[in-house]
């Protein structure tokens, strides 16, 4: 007879190293993305990294395979999906993505790589014994991920008519973040969740503009703006399970976000500056200053809906979701900003059944493909489609006997190819390369095993 101790001393050292990695990365991010000054910045995929691969359709999905009916991933976005959980898991999840910026008038392009933490989460069965008897279940799940980015560095020269020529320097920091806790009821083919915790963040944003002029001296001027926000957020989730008379399932999801109200802080201040020897900036005069300005920054609901259906080998499913940003208000103010909407797609492939040697590696892969379309929620004048196409793969690093028994360890890897705008637009087009990747694994990963 065999038996499990399992260790803690391996999971408290995983979940500081990943939280200092997360908080870091939050800092440290710089995408360069001048969109990012718009709203609350670069939205970040709300979806793990199995379903990213897969599209991004996430509200009806449950990451299961053909003899594995229980989900082997965390879903982020609809909390009625872990009512599919049965043992404690851990999902965490990056990205290495390449932004390349081009412009309609001209061959101007840049590039920027970065590499940013996506998320970390915990999930865990709390089912009473009672209720477990019933086939019913109860888990509860919570962790960090960033919502939006703001990262922008541009410089621009101009000529102001009448007056001189002008170099300006534009920049932004920031983004969203959440700490979520989440809970999901699964009785009999109904699942309904509950996600709710803090969001928080700010965003900063200044312009410096150099008059470019060999006769006449001017002072130099910087305008900054700063804000730091949070509040409560919820989301609430369903699901239901339909068994098809041949046995494979129809499986209907719908969210809800609800608007959040963040209350906040702003300093807004104009003055005319120099430069030190460092580069550093030392204002010379003040011209206007207002510190902590009390507001709410409104943001808006979003509603999602969609299936999934799944055989033994297959899950193919579609969603439509959209964002109500015409209520977006910034400390009482409107920003160029448009309600939503995003069509996605995407299937998966597992070639495995219960009886397939276990030396057949690939067929314990799980393949995945999708895309997605719609429009930004950002708007300057024209409407820029927002459309990309992923593919991806789950790959198991632990032995097929463990994995037959729900003992997993998963590597979780997609690839994406985006675009943002097109040649019709009269504004930069961004291109968006994500390689993501992610590690799902259950509590038994950390256990030693021995024999008696």
């Amino acid at each position: 007879m065999h038996s499990a101790n399992l260790t803690t001393a391996p999971i408290k050292r995983l979940l500081v190293l990943l939280f200092v990695t997360f908080s870091y990365t939050i800092v440290a991010a710089q995408d360069n993305s001048p969109y990012s000054r718009y709203g609350l910045g670069d939205i970040v995929p709300a979806q793990n990294i199995a379903s990213r691969g897969m599209g991004g359709i996430s509200v009806a999905f449950i990451d299961s395979s053909g003899f594995l009916p229980y989900s082997q991933s965390i879903n982020l976005t609809n909390p009625a999906a872990l009512g599919g959980l049965n043992t404690t898991l851990f999902d965490i999840g990056g990205e290495i993505n390449i932004r390349t910026l081009k412009s309609n008038n001209s061959p101007t392009k840049s590039t920027a790589t970065n590499t940013i933490f996506n998320y970390l989460q915990l999930g865990f069965p709390i089912t009473p014994k009672k209720m477990l008897a019933k086939g019913n279940t109860w888990n509860i799940a919570f962790g960090l991920k960033p919502v939006t980015r703001v990262n922008y560095k541009i410089a621009a020269d101009t000529r102001l008519v009448g007056i001189d020529s002008v170099s300006t320097l534009f920049e932004g920091t920031g983004g969203l973040n959440q700490a979520n806790f989440s809970t999901g009821i699964k009785i009999k083919n109904f699942s309904f969740g509950v996600t709710t915790g803090y969001s928080f963040g700010n965003k900063n944003t200044s312009t410096k503009r150099v008059f470019i002029n060999d006769t006449v001296s001017y002072q130099q001027s910087n305008t900054e703006a700063s804000a730091r926000y949070n509040g409560f957020f919820l989301t609430v989730g369903a699901q239901y399970g339909i068994r098809l008379q041949n046995k494979n399932v129809l499986r209907l999801g719908a969210t809800a976000n609800l608007q959040q109200k963040l209350k906040g802080k702003a300093d807004n201040f104009s003055e005319t500056f120099v430069y030190d020897n460092d580069g550093n900036v030392v204002r010379v005069d003040s011209v206007k200053s207002v510190l902590n300005q009390s507001g709410t920054v409104v943001v808006p609901a979003t509603y999602t809906g969609g299936f999934t259906y799944t055989t033994p080998h297959w899950i193919v499913g579609a969603e439509v979701s959209t964002s109500q940003w015409d209520n977006y208000s910034y400390f009482g103010a409107k920003d160029a900003v448009q309600n939503n909407t995003m069509f996605r797609a995407g299937a998966q492939y597992y070639p495995a059944t219960i009886t397939t040697p276990t030396s057949k590696y690939w067929s314990f892969v799980k393949y995945r493909a999708g895309f997605y379309y719609g429009n930004d929620y950002v708007n300057i004048g024209t409407n820029r489609p927002n459309l990309g196409v992923t593919f991806g793969a789950g790959l198991p690093l632990t032995s097929f006997q463990r994995l037959r028994f729900g003992d997993f360890v998963t590597l979780n890897t997609g690839v994406e190819i985006g675009q943002n705008g097109n040649k019709q637009n009269q504004s930069l087009r961004e291109g968006i390369f994500r390689l993501n990747f992610g590690v799902s694994m259950t509590a038994a990963w950390f256990q030693k095993r021995k024999y008696e």
